[in-house]
């Protein structure tokens, strides 16, 4: 039993090191200079420490405007889509309306299309709208989630309806009902739901990249397309920006973690 406990360490040990490769490479890539990041015989550890790299990057690119640009497309994103889902997850889970199964097969079957598809549909959106080469447009399009709702509605499932029928009898209408009662108790797979749009708003590169043009309206993860030359890449520069661009969410997930997991395990089961 003894060699079984070391191995499954040894292995995980392994596959944590391995996960963790090409970010340690990264961030100390970022303190190399360019000849030496694209020097042979590959070094790992810079041989001259080179700190410059990340003031270079932020006095070059509007890293402020990249910054605020992505906060407000993560918060917009994960406030108006874990509403919008939840209501429609209530719906699906507790209510009884016509064809409610028919439209909920519907649903699921949005996860199975990829997103690309939507891009040009989206793109004409914006245009007609007049929203190109806004904030407003990078997260208009994410208001609502095939995945969030089904999520939620496995959470709705699990939770006894009897709840719902002492808030009838203490004269709850359905609105009451979602707000009052069962959301409160909905806060693990709210935070899941929460980490995993914002993760997915935070690294979306393509529709970035499509729907605006000028620098200062861009996210972080487009923001480092243009680091990208078309001749000459500085890698150095392009892991400095990278190491910035995704510490925050680091931090986030850190904190939120026990949360994002009690959701997942939670969200799994059905009563």
């Amino acid at each position: 039993m003894e060699k079984k406990h070391y191995l499954v360490h040894i292995c995980l040990i392994f596959t944590v090191l391995l996960t963790l490769g090409p970010f340690i490479w990264m961030v100390l890539t970022s303190f190399k200079t360019f000849e030496e990041s694209i020097s042979l015989p590959i070094t790992i550890l810079p041989q001259v420490w080179y700190p410059y790299n990340y003031p270079d990057v932020w006095s070059r690119f509007p890293f402020p405007n990249f910054y605020v640009n992505t906060f407000i497309v993560v918060v917009m994103t994960v406030v108006l889509q874990v509403f919008i889902c939840s209501l429609a997850a209530y719906a699906f889970a507790r209510l009884e309306f016509p064809f409610k199964n028919a439209l909920f097969i519907l649903c699921l079957a949005l996860m199975m299309i990829p997103g690309q598809i939507f891009l040009i549909p989206h793109f004409h959106i914006m245009v007609s709208l007049g929203l190109t080469n806004s904030v407003t447009a990078l997260w208009l399009p994410r208001i609502f989630g095939a995945f969030g709702t089904f999520l939620l509605r496995q959470f709705f499932m699990s939770l006894p309806k009897s709840l719902d029928e002492a808030a009838k009898l203490d004269g709850c209408n359905f609105f009451q009902i979602y707000w009052l009662i069962l959301m409160p108790l909905m806060k693990p797979a709210l935070i899941s739901l929460s980490i995993l749009t914002g993760l997915a708003a935070w690294r979306d590169l393509m529709w970035p990249l499509i729907v605006n043009t000028r620098a200062d309206t861009l996210t972080l993860s487009a923001g480092l397309a243009m680091l990208i030359g078309e001749h000459t890449t500085i890698f150095p520069h392009v892991m400095a920006a990278s190491t910035m661009a995704i510490w925050p969410m680091i931090v986030i997930f850190f904190i939120l973690q026990k949360r994002f997991i009690e959701g997942i395990a939670i969200t799994g089961s059905k009563e």
